[in-house]
């Protein structure tokens, strides 16, 4: 119609494609139908050819500690609580309201600086960061700027590289520093009525922020660091990590320059609640200041929302001012329980050994112990290790059956792992058990079965969630051909109609009699013990079986 509008366009990628729609979406005036031509993917930079221009990142993450209450107050924490229901006055600002440090917010902050090899300081500060946005009540966000609780620990992560993206490729970013402030709450814009509404359940909530050098180079460097923080974390319990919901939100800042020269200017792309979105973003600005740089343009020090149009800017930051907090002393933990002064209540002390002695075992300490204990690839276990509960799984798999692990690796990353990525599903909400599967291997590893009809009974399993391995096998007479005169019979047919390939074997082409054995997997619906049709084919051909 005539308030139609019809643009052919062709995206440089399926990121800024998505920033545009959602624009059109918040666009009234007009309908917008968008038809994507093509999406030629952009590899990442890290992998891309040597350019005299490269990238550098810095990320700031805010990790929400996983508490029941809040940082400074009695409230309670739930993130799908009815607006406005979670607000105690102190969170609201109301005159005369005191903060209170909860205890618990500070043991999170000290296990992840222990964590992540940082110093933890004995005496840390609370700063007031004044500016002004409306969802921010009292002015200001208790943070803490001149003296945080954690400094100087270091981050390593993995990620997939190489010609075929299976070499673990391990690389290491510094953590300038660890702090703890409260959240701010939460705007929600109604474009129809021009109205912003104010929802304070989450301000007050208690915040880690973590400030990371700018030690990375593209969107996939971050992006996995960014994936081991959250396995740390998550480890630890001291975040749930949940990006969806606001839990781990990131700031990249980012700049390009080349090598030996100073760092370029930056740019802040703000508020990033994906992995998969922080990528793009970062490889999409680095490229972006390539470009200008290029044209003979010069890179403005600026911030970029994602959660906004990414080819929008936000409205300039509003001036910051820091002054110390006057209603909260300085924080004091202890090394030991020898270093309590008298009278203090060990309970009630933050001592940082005590906390030392309950770090769980770290993804990275994992990783490694499943590759001595396992003997499986280190870009197996980097797999395991990144989804969560599948280490679980594996291990469940392993107890109850005599399949070896690298046999039982391949079933749980190719077979399971693959079929739950299709259909967008966890770990948790797999319709096949650990103990299921493992009835499964034990049907292959003891012979009941062959591996191509495992294959097949994993399919039907995993569409008839509830019928056993072996209940699918007697159903559907899968089990393995075990009449040897019939093997012989089948055997003999095959190779009186395939001459050429047996005069091959006998010219010494070993390899065309796995040709044969396919035919006659494939006459006997894969139920053929394949041991016994080599042993049966090498006879007939005349090949020796010790060839």
């Amino acid at each position: 119609d005539s308030n139609t509008v019809i643009k052919w366009c062709i995206f440089p990628d399926l990121f800024v494609f998505n920033q545009i729609i959602y624009t059109a979406k918040r666009t009234h005036s007009r309908s917008f139908f968008y038809l994507v031509l093509s999406e030629p993917r952009l590899a990442p930079l890290c992998l891309s050819a040597p350019q005299q221009l490269v990238g550098v990142v810095g990320l700031e993450i805010h990790a929400q500690i996983n508490s029941n209450t809040k940082l400074f107050s009695g409230s309670s924490v739930r993130f799908t609580a009815p607006p406005n229901s979670l607000v105690s006055f102190f969170d609201a600002s109301l005159p005369g309201t005191l903060p209170v440090l909860n205890k618990r917010c500070v043991d999170a902050a000290v296990m992840t600086g222990l964590a992540l090899s940082c110093t933890i300081n004995r005496m840390s500060l609370f700063d007031r960061k004044h500016y002004f946005y409306a969802d921010l009540p009292a002015g200001y966000q208790i943070t803490q700027q001149r003296r945080p609780i954690a400094v100087d620990g270091t981050l390593t992560y993995c990620f997939l590289g190489g010609k075929k993206r299976s070499q673990v490729i391990r690389k290491t970013v510094n953590i300038k520093q660890i702090q703890l402030e409260q959240d701010s709450g939460k705007s929600l814009h109604d474009d129809l009525r021009s109205q912003t509404l104010i929802d304070l359940n989450r301000a007050g909530v208690g915040l880690m922020e973590l400030v990371m050098e700018p030690d990375m180079s593209c969107g996939e460097e971050a992006a996995a660091a960014v994936r081991e923080l959250q396995l740390i974390l998550q480890a630890l319990g001291t975040c749930q990590g949940n990006m969806s919901e606001g839990q781990l939100r990131v700031d990249a800042n980012v700049s390009v320059h080349k090598p030996g020269e100073p760092l370029g200017i930056r740019a802040e792309v703000k508020n990033i609640n994906s992995v998969r979105y922080l990528a793009r973003a970062i490889d999409y600005e680095i490229q972006r200041q390539i470009d200008i740089l290029q044209r003979g343009g010069t890179v403005q020090n600026e911030t970029r929302h994602s959660s906004l149009p990414y080819l929008f800017l936000s409205p300039a930051r509003p001036p910051i001012r820091f002054m110390p907090e006057p209603n909260l002393p300085p924080l004091i933990v202890y090394e030991d329980n020898a270093s309590l002064p008298t009278g203090i209540d060990a309970c009630q002390a933050v001592v940082v050994e005590t906390i030392r002695k309950v770090l769980p075992e770290l993804p990275s300490v994992k990783r490694d112990r499943l590759v001595q204990t396992y003997g499986i690839l280190p870009e197996h276990s980097f797999t395991l290790v990144n989804e969560d509960g599948l280490v679980d799984y594996f291990e469940a798999v392993l107890k109850v059956t005599k399949m070896g692990p690298r046999k039982v690796i391949g079933w749980v990353i190719k077979e399971l792992l693959g079929h739950l990525k299709q259909q967008d599903m966890s770990v948790s909400q797999s319709p096949i058990s650990p103990s299921a599967l493992a009835e499964l291997l034990e049907l292959q590893e003891t012979g009941h079965i062959s591996s191509s009809v495992a294959g097949q009974v994993f399919q039907e399993m995993w569409k008839s969630s509830g019928k056993t391995a072996l209940q699918i096998v007697q159903e559907l007479d899968l089990g393995l051909v075990s009449d040897t005169a019939q093997l012989h019979s089948i055997c003999q047919k095959v190779v009186d109609s395939n001459p050429d390939e047996v005069n091959a074997i006998r010219n010494g082409n070993k390899k065309v009699l796995n040709k044969l054995m396919g035919l006659v997997q494939k006459e006997t619906k894969g139920r053929a013990d394949p041991v016994l049709v080599r042993a049966i084919l090498q006879e007939k051909t005349l090949l020796k079986s010790d060839c």
